[in-house]
């Protein structure tokens, strides 16, 4: 079977399972490192003649990734093409499932089940361990930007959402009517939030860009691999992202 994969995480996920299944992605796909494939362009812009060259079996796509116009000329050329829709870590799971399975025909990967069971061990924020002792800290209100110029926060309905709420994070914008709400920096610093989330994907968040906007609020700087790709990254995405928000909650004690 050939593949051809316009999703960075989608990618990951088949070449880690079945090397050599992949002919061809996207130049966003940047792992596994040293990916030897045909590059097909953007998400966004994907050169549909140069995927439909390639001649792959199996097209795999995501539909907030990637566009409609793009997807139907594909399935114009006779491309088959597999779209998935991701927005809760259960979602995750499934469509991984479909893509590698019933999509390209694979034996599931050992490395699903172990994302499955790393997440299932995951203690919901409140609950004591075994019913006894002292219960896990109560969540925290955060707001999350995942772009400025103009600021850009997580809303409603996200798989990023679901995977910080599940580690004890409220995000203050999870009820707005938007996905990706467009909110002034004065109403994010308004809010209310106890902290901010700050993951390098989609843009480039770190120390010395982020932070300052919000001064006297604790930051927690996120892997944005770790909270919005599903993949095989999702094996270690609850110890990743548990250890930085543990470190950023109020009340930390600080490090070293």
């Amino acid at each position: 079977m050939r593949v051809v994969s316009l999703v960075p995480s989608l990618t990951e996920a088949v070449a880690v399972t079945a090397p050599g299944l992949l002919v061809g992605a996207t130049d966003w796909c940047s792992h596994p490192a040293g990916l030897d494939v045909a590059r097909i362009g953007g998400t966004k812009n994907p050169d549909t003649a140069a995927v439909a060259a390639l001649r792959p079996d199996l097209v795999i796509a995501n539909e907030e990734e990637n566009r409609v116009p793009d997807l139907d000329a594909l399935r114009a050329a006779g491309l088959r093409v597999l779209v998935t829709e991701v927005r809760t870590l259960e979602t995750a799971f499934t469509e991984l499932h479909r893509v590698l399975v019933e999509g390209c025909g694979l034996d599931r990967p050992a490395w699903l089940d172990e994302a499955e069971a790393a997440w299932a061990a995951v203690r919901p924020v409140g609950e004591a361990a075994g019913g006894a002792g002292a219960a896990a800290p109560a969540p925290v209100r955060a707001v999350v930007p995942i772009w400025r110029r103009p600021w850009m926060v997580l809303g409603r309905d996200t798989f990023a959402g679901d995977l910080l709420a599940r580690l004890g994070v409220a995000n203050a914008y999870a009820d707005h009517a938007e996905r990706y709400p467009r909110v002034p920096l004065d109403e994010l610093r308004a809010s209310g939030a106890d902290l901010v989330v700050l993951p390098d994907e989609p843009y480039a968040f770190g120390p010395d860009d982020g932070p300052e906007a919000f001064p006297g609020l604790p930051a927690a700087l996120l892997d944005g691999r770790a909270l919005t790709w599903y993949g095989p990254s999702l094996v270690t995405a609850p110890a990743v992202l548990g250890a930085a928000l543990a470190a950023a909650r109020p009340g930390a004690a600080p490090g070293p």
